[in-house]
């Protein structure tokens, strides 16, 4: 099981209860979809910030224990998706671009 849209504004302090995941989605897949989209949070400014996204995918592919290129390809796949909806919705979607150019670099798929 999957949450489905877990990201930094879906995760609040509940005091006594601890850190909590709202608004599941419930869907069922590969667990490092999950993950992909920490990428393109909390906002473009701080997904870009140089050295900020190699650090994300290092500490993920470590504290989750997930392989570096699966993860890199859902990610790429998420941002893709991600600025699909972005333009759909009229909003820009540079950041959502630039994160995917991010992981199909580290891939090695484009300079």
């Amino acid at each position: 099981m999957l949450h489905g849209d877990i990201h930094h504004a879906n995760v609040l302090d509940f005091g006594d209860r601890g850190w909590l995941a709202i608004d599941p989605k419930g869907l069922y897949g590969e667990r490092g979809f999950d993950y992909a989209n920490l990428f393109c949070n909390p906002d473009g400014e701080t997904a870009l910030t140089p050295g900020v996204f190699v650090r994300r995918v290092d500490i993920v592919t470590h504290a989750a224990a997930l392989d570096r290129q699966r993860l890199l390809q859902w990610v790429l796949a998420w941002a893709g998706l991600s600025a699909v909806w972005r333009m759909e919705d009229g909003d820009d979607a540079q950041s959502a671009l630039d994160v995917a150019r991010l992981a199909a670099a580290t891939l090695g798929i484009v300079e």
